[in-house]
């Protein structure tokens, strides 16, 4: 019989993931411990077995997540020779998976011990060899898995798609968080914007797109990276995956820095023969436009997670996210308004009123 970590609180979906990991490996002894958790339903746990060997189970509660999204990438990156957990076992209709293990270490925890003193701005101190080792790691498997791209396979990501996303950040950081989202003026000046970035990311050459390549989601593993969370994976603008890497929720690095790292990976997609535009400059400025798109989404995802799920860990970051928006918006006349909003923001004192 397993034998369970005492930490972990009993609950009927972690008995029953109990129950059919023990039909999965019927006679071996394991333990079983938590592993991590994320920004949805899903939980993780560490199966240690008496031999030595380890898998991670995945629980996913199936009214609220579909496992189907990540079998289904997990074998295209697996196909584009890239380092996904492999799928052991499945039980779609409970919610469970049992993968492979890529570890315990993820690029973020290494980034971090590399680069301990973070100055008071949010921006690291300037990375190491290993950090930059680190990144062109990820962008070699970027390059490869854009190039395993294939038109039909993942879903589009749309203009109703990056609608809705961009939609969250009037209704749950504005709204739900801030309280200002029908200040007057704000929704006028928003659409505009909205309608700017969507047109810009439609506009761009569509490949696989992770949607959440961050080093959070990579891992030191054989071979680097060993690639996670890639279950909303859809086919849409190729600067998406990149802004995700070098413009993090979690740490943040100077932005020559940043400019540097994506004249690494524009260099080699080139050489690949991916489609991005022959003018970096071009190419940089949409790599910012689809930055704030996704910066503004985010916030609205942080201030939801605190203020529907109960995990206000995530907001704690809006900060840094604010930065980015700011910085982007400051240096585009078509987003002069959505700078100011965000001045205001940060200017105004608790419980007063914006106006445009």
């Amino acid at each position: 019989m397993p034998v369970d970590a005492s930490r972990i609180p009993h609950d009927p979906r972690l008995a029953a993931l109990r129950e059919w990991i023990d039909a999965c490996h019927p006679g071996r002894t394991w333990s079983i411990a938590p592993a991590s958790a994320d920004a949805s339903f899903r939980r993780y746990f560490r199966i240690q077995f008496d031999d030595g060997n380890t898998l991670i189970a995945m629980d996913a509660p199936p009214e609220r997540e579909d496992c189907r999204p990540f079998v289904t990438v997990a074998g295209l990156i697996a196909d584009a020779g890239l380092n996904a957990p492999q799928v052991l076992g499945a039980n779609l209709e409970q919610g469970f998976l049992l993968l492979t293990d890529l570890g315990h270490q993820t690029f973020l925890a290494a980034m971090k011990d590399e680069a301990a003193a973070v100055s008071g701005d949010g921006s690291a101190s300037p990375p190491t060899a290993r950090v930059d080792a680190l990144y062109a790691a990820a962008i070699d498997a970027l390059v490869q898995w854009q190039c395993a791209s294939r038109p039909g396979v993942l879903p589009p990501y749309d203009a109703a798609l990056l609608r809705r996303e961009l939609d969250l950040f009037p209704q749950w950081y504005l709204g739900e968080h801030l309280g200002i989202a029908e200040a007057p003026g704000i929704r006028a000046m928003l659409e505009p914007v909205f309608a700017t970035l969507i047109a810009s990311a439609l506009a761009q050459p569509r490949v696989w797109v992770h949607r959440d390549y961050m080093p959070r989601n990579l891992m030191i593993s054989h071979p680097n990276p060993g690639i996670l969370d890639f279950q909303d994976a859809v086919e849409g603008p190729i600067t998406y995956d990149l802004v995700s890497l070098f413009r993090d929720a979690f740490i943040s690095w100077p932005e020559a820095q940043v400019i540097d790292w994506t004249i690494r990976y524009w260099e080699q997609a080139r050489k690949a023969g991916l489609p991005v535009d022959a003018d970096f400059g071009e190419f940089y400025r949409v790599f910012e436009w689809m930055g704030l798109q996704r910066h503004l989404k985010v916030l609205g995802i942080f201030a939801r997670l605190q203020h529907r799920d109960g995990k206000p860990d995530y907001l704690r970051d809006a900060p840094r996210f604010l930065r980015y928006v700011r910085g982007v918006a400051g240096r585009y006349g078509a987003f002069g308004g959505l700078a100011a909003l965000i001045d205001r923001i940060e200017a105004r004192e608790p419980g007063t009123g914006l106006t445009f």
